[in-house]
């Protein structure tokens, strides 16, 4: 089940809320929502549901094992309890994730003909792994304590807001929550828009870039021109952000509808100057999650700081998936982030803030190249096109139809990657006064309408569209 689905809008998460609200004791409104999430992912992953119960449960006891441990000062068996759990989830990754990736190359190294596992990857398990390791080592260092209640954990770990896609949601951030939250009018009206912009942005954009983006970026390279190609990488810059940020707003749309408050996951990246600006507005939740959890462990800035970019940018692009091309994209970042540490940072900052833009532009367009091409010698053509070094042409009819046929939507794509809303809303706040917040909420009301009614005639009839991330 996906959100931007008709039968989620419409059927399952009305009859969630009428449920959620209609019962007023904490305890049950946990269990509707943990009923209604544990049926979300069933819908899609009757099987694998199961997992996601005993990886809950497993890591529930390691968590309450190391609280024991280190309030009775045991250090050794804290560690232990500590290493179960994180053998355990990494374990799993590793083996649903990358067992067919080691043992292709593994094979392809030694000469070997070792049957190479064809295991389906569930969904979401890289956001629900990286969820539940950050809680059992925030119980190791003693940052929250230990879930007392199973169900409550269950609860947290599998809630379908952020499941499958994520943010990827801290423990700590909604541990007050969990055990006591309240919806204000306000954070229903605010979740309800952020839910519906949210939708539109996957729905009008996000699909319709995905639509251009295979003729460019799967095209036969010989039928490629330059330009198509720079075109090509630049919808698909467009449809990820749109596609990702979109999942991202929905999922934080609904838990301000049930009283959860989740951090910003996405803060118009493409606005930034610089790539070390980039990936602080971009997937801020594992950003933040690599840098607390393996780039500061390792030394941080104070020690080794050039090896642990290199080690957190490897382990970024293998998170992405089991392909070469998303350690290549990994590296490349690495790499980008490290010249800019060198010195190039400080460049960045003198000169023109327009030039400093296009250089982040530029290298996005490539990173993203490098991220949608699995096969690697295809991505070495695509490039090679790209840099006007195969001998194709530098444009085509074909081409100029096609962007002028797409040219308002495409400037309007282009406009909302950067904060406009967010200017109208700090200009109304700047005026508040009754009359402006009356008239606000009447057209906020009217725009959430408008815009459910644009999405429900373009997904009646629709194709299933999944979220790009679902497959990470």
């Amino acid at each position: 089940m996906v959100f931007s689905n008709l039968f989620f809008v419409y059927l399952f998460l009305p009859l969630n809320l009428i449920l959620y609200f209609a019962v007023k004791n904490k305890t049950w409104r946990n269990c509707v929502l943990l009923i209604f999430s544990l049926f979300f992912y069933a819908w899609g992953e009757p099987v694998w549901v199961f997992m996601l119960i005993i990886t809950a449960f497993l890591d529930y006891l390691w968590a309450r094992c190391v609280e024991y441990f280190r309030e009775n000062g045991q250090r050794t068996r804290m560690k232990l309890a500590l290493a179960a759990s994180l053998v355990f989830d990494l374990g799993m990754l590793v083996v649903f994730k990358y067992s067919g990736f080691v043992v292709e190359n593994l094979n392809l190294l030694t000469g070997l003909s070792i049957p190479v596992p064809q295991i389906a990857l569930p969904i979401g398990i890289s956001f629900y792994t990286f969820q539940t390791i950050s809680y059992v080592l925030d119980v190791y260092r003693g940052n929250v304590p230990a879930q007392k209640q199973y169900y409550k954990y269950l609860m947290y770990l599998s809630s379908y807001h952020q499941l499958v896609a994520g943010p990827i949601v801290r423990y700590s951030d909604v541990a007050a929550e969990i055990e006591d939250r309240h919806t204000s009018a306000q954070d229903f009206s605010e979740g309800i828009t952020r839910f519906c912009i949210g939708l539109t942005k996957k729905v009008v954009v996000a699909n319709a870039a995905g639509q251009l983006v295979a003729q460019y970026m799967d095209a036969q390279l010989s039928d490629l021109s330059v330009a198509g190609a720079w075109f090509g990488a630049l919808l698909y810059s467009i449809q990820l952000y749109y596609d990702f940020s979109a999942y991202s707003d929905m999922a934080i749309g609904l838990g301000r509808m049930f009283g959860f408050h989740y951090r910003m996951n996405f803060n118009y990246p493409y606005i930034s100057k610089s790539v070390t600006e980039f990936w602080r507005r971009w997937h801020i939740s594992l950003s933040s999650f690599f840098r607390d959890y393996v780039y500061i462990p390792l030394g941080g800035n104070r020690r080794h700081q050039l090896f642990n970019i290199c080690v957190v940018w490897f382990l970024t692009g293998l998170w992405h998936g089991a392909s070469w091309n998303f350690i290549l994209w990994g590296v490349f970042y690495g790499v980008l982030l490290i010249v800019e540490k060198l010195g190039l940072l400080k460049i960045l900052e003198r000169i023109p803030a327009f030039f400093a833009h296009l250089y982040l532009i530029f290298l996005t367009l490539i990173g993203w190249t490098l991220f949608y091409t699995t096969d690697l010698q295809r991505l070495g053509g695509y490039l090679r096109v790209m840099f006007g070094l195969s001998g194709n042409p530098l444009t085509t009819p074909q081409l100029s139809i096609s962007f002028a046929n797409n040219l308002f939507w495409l400037i309007a794509a282009v406009l909302f990657c950067m904060p406009v809303t967010q200017w109208v809303k700090n200009w109304l706040e700047r005026r508040q006064n009754e009359v402006v917040r009356t008239a606000s909420g009447i057209l906020t009301a009217l725009m959430n309408v408008m815009l459910l009614f644009v999405c429900t005639s373009m997904l009646v009839g629709d194709s299933y569209n999944p979220f790009l991330y679902f497959r990470f």
